[in-house]
């Protein structure tokens, strides 16, 4: 196994994910155009492999208007999922 087990009642990861630094970001914004001309231009090559064209699509789309929502379903992929919770309370006496 490799490291060290989390200690229970722990965090692997106290500080969160760590944050983009603020010049990346920019530098990733300031690209944002670009990136979608080459995201359009796949799409619209005919050469270009399916997957790819098809990859390039939904990018742009998701973009556009946001990732379709995902159906949450139950048990076979019909119904509502249903949710069961049990709360048990225990009590340690102290000894006397």
């Amino acid at each position: 196994m490799i490291g060290t087990p989390f200690q229970p009642g722990k965090s692997g990861n106290p500080n969160g994910r760590p944050k983009i630094p603020a010049e990346v970001r920019e530098l990733a914004r300031s690209l944002s155009v670009e990136a979608i001309e080459t995201h359009a231009s796949i799409m619209r090559d005919v050469e270009a492999p399916p997957a790819a064209r098809g990859a390039s699509a939904n990018a742009i789309l998701d973009r556009a208007w946001g990732k379709a929502p995902q159906a949450v379903t139950g048990e076979n992929g019909e119904g509502p999922v249903e949710l069961s919770l049990a709360v048990h309370f225990v009590s340690r006496k102290q000894p006397e």
